[in-house]
């Protein structure tokens, strides 16, 4: 396996040209030629209106020789609401309380919601035997949102939900899967300290055929075949996305830190753990040394990353100076995160091949890890397996694997604030990281999903996700945007609640006429230099 570590790109102007040839994804650049294309999608419609006519500049330019383009926003970007976790009731198996569901679906249809996020558990569907599959309560869910007018987004959660029994949400992994992981303890995640983490089977041994003859990929994919084949009726026209779990809480992310601390954790310094220490993992990492001929670099993880709550700079490995960047730390994290990146390839290969030919947007969901994006090493995203530094970025190589695949993008913390987080942990910027999640997206083309990692109520938060939307969505030829609400409660109805909520989702999805000027800006290329095939008309829509 050879391990490669390339430097970050540009986060300049320039970063519009940024060529992605070698992941078959064609580079973009601004061109002046005619065009005339027409992409419609449902529930949305753009139209763009620029003339560069020499003979019409009266029309095409304003006083200060700037080019004037027009941009009619037919409709915004759509809301999603998630489901409650318990949607499902246990052990039926059916929808818990039908009578408010319905109830439910009706306000948000009137609301202006254009559909749910529906996880589908696979500790519920596949729970007492392998390849034995309850679809019902998911079909019933289904059914209603159709018969209300909405959407629908499947989630495919391959994790654990809640942190033990007494959870009122405690949603294990299926019980054959659990006695197997019971059996062999390397099929879970381990740190250094020989802590296991069931959220999640290790991505060690994805290929190996641990689960009674099966590997994890191949129940994840069959899983995924009988939803298709169960939900056929429905794919394209009620259900329009599929989100596709790839690790903990169904991000592609290791569960560095756990799951009970995750609440509070980026009001913390929590650096996290690596999860490297399970059989298959350590197999893996001892292949790669020796491969390199540095057989003592495949004894596990770093030493001198220190623990959980330690200042970073207190530590020999994510101090500003520490062997995180030196060649032991840069094989080291590029094997981690290569392997997650592997993980998510396997499953993103699989799910395209499945859903293949059907009306259904595939997504994947990345993790807003940013409770150490002011340092130098950004430890928390590193354990996590995001090989991003002040140095490189690691999110880039993320938006890439989803768009060789044609996935969608979703990111957490939309509505978090540096300033508000910044007055408990100063290093802490998840306006940051998600800006620089944004980008990469931006860079690789591909549509985004925003959602918020808490369910914040007030008016402050979601002018905050307007905001951040806006700074994706700003501009023509931008790709698609839409915003996942988590979750839906008895606290969502209450009177002021729903008038704020209600009052965000006109807010996103409101018609909008506006002019806007594309200046060019020093060094760009003058409207004078453009060549007579610029001079007709283009129009855009989609």
């Amino acid at each position: 396996m050879a391990i490669t570590s390339p430097s970050a790109p540009s986060f300049s102007a320039s970063s519009i040209c940024y060529n992605t040839t070698e992941y078959s994804t064609p580079s973009r650049s601004l061109n002046f030629s005619p065009i005339q294309t027409t992409r419609l999608q449902s529930r949305s419609r753009f139209t763009l209106s620029c003339r560069l006519n020499n003979s019409s500049s009266s029309n095409a330019l304003d006083g200060n020789g700037d080019l004037r383009y027009e941009l009619q926003h037919r409709r915004g970007s759509p809301v999603f609401v998630t489901l409650p976790v318990d949607a499902v009731s246990l052990p039926a198996g059916t929808i818990k309380t039908m009578k408010a569901m319905a109830q439910s679906f009706r306000a948000l249809a009137a609301a202006g919601v254009e559909g749910v996020v529906m996880e589908v558990w696979w500790g519920l569907v596949e729970k007492e035997l392998p390849r034995v599959y309850n679809w019902q309560g998911y079909l019933e869910i289904v059914v209603l949102a159709k018969c209300c007018g909405l959407k629908v987004r499947a989630v495919m959660a391959f994790h654990q939900c809640g942190t033990g029994p007494d959870d009122p949400f405690w949603i294990p992994l299926p019980r054959w899967v659990c006695e197997e992981m019971n059996k062999d303890p390397d099929l879970a995640y381990s740190d250094r300290f020989g802590r296991r983490n069931m959220e999640y089977i290790s991505l060690g041994c994805d290929v190996l055929p641990v689960l009674h003859g099966r590997s994890p990929i191949q129940a994840y994919t069959e899983f995924m075949r009988s939803f298709r084949d169960t939900f056929i009726p429905f794919l394209g026209g009620v259900i329009t996305g599929i989100q596709v779990g790839m690790g903990p809480a169904g991000e592609l992310r290791y569960p560095s830190c756990p799951m009970k601390k995750l609440a509070w954790t980026w009001r913390s310094r929590e650096l996290g753990e690596f999860q490297c220490y399970d059989k298959y993992m350590l197999a893996s990492l001892n292949a790669c040394a020796g491969e390199i001929g540095m057989r003592e670099w495949a004894n596990g993880g770093p030493i001198g990353a220190s623990n959980l709550m330690q200042d970073p700079e207190s530590t020999e490995f994510f101090k500003s100076d520490g062997s995180w960047n030196t060649p032991y730390g840069e094989f080291f994290l590029a094997w981690y995160s290569g392997m997650l990146l592997l993980h998510g390839e396997r499953i993103c290969r699989e799910a395209e091949t499945i859903f293949r030919g059907l009306e259904v947007n595939l997504s994947g969901k990345v993790a807003g890890i940013h409770w150490h994006y002011g340092t130098q090493s950004h430890p928390s995203e590193l354990t996590a397996g995001y090989y991003n530094t002040s140095i490189r970025d690691g999110l880039l190589p993320i938006a890439r694997l989803f768009g060789r695949y044609g996935f969608t993008m979703c990111c957490t913390c939309f509505e978090m604030q540096d300033a508000e987080e910044q007055q408990m942990n100063p290093v802490s910027s998840p306006e940051g990281f998600v800006k620089q999640l944004l980008l990469a997206a931006r860079i690789c083309d591909i549509p985004l999903q925003g959602e918020n990692s808490a369910s914040s109520l007030d008016d402050e938060s979601f002018q905050q996700v307007l905001r951040m939307s806006k700074f994706y969505s700003d501009g023509p030829g931008t790709p698609t945007f839409s915003f996942n609400f988590v979750r839906m409660d008895k606290n969502l109805f209450e009177y002021r609640n729903w008038v704020s909520f209600t009052r965000f989702v006109r807010q996103m999805s409101d018609v909008k006429s506006f002019r806007a000027k594309l200046g060019f800006g020093e060094g760009d290329m003058p409207l004078s230099s453009l060549s007579a095939s610029a001079t007709a008309g283009a129009v855009l829509a989609y």
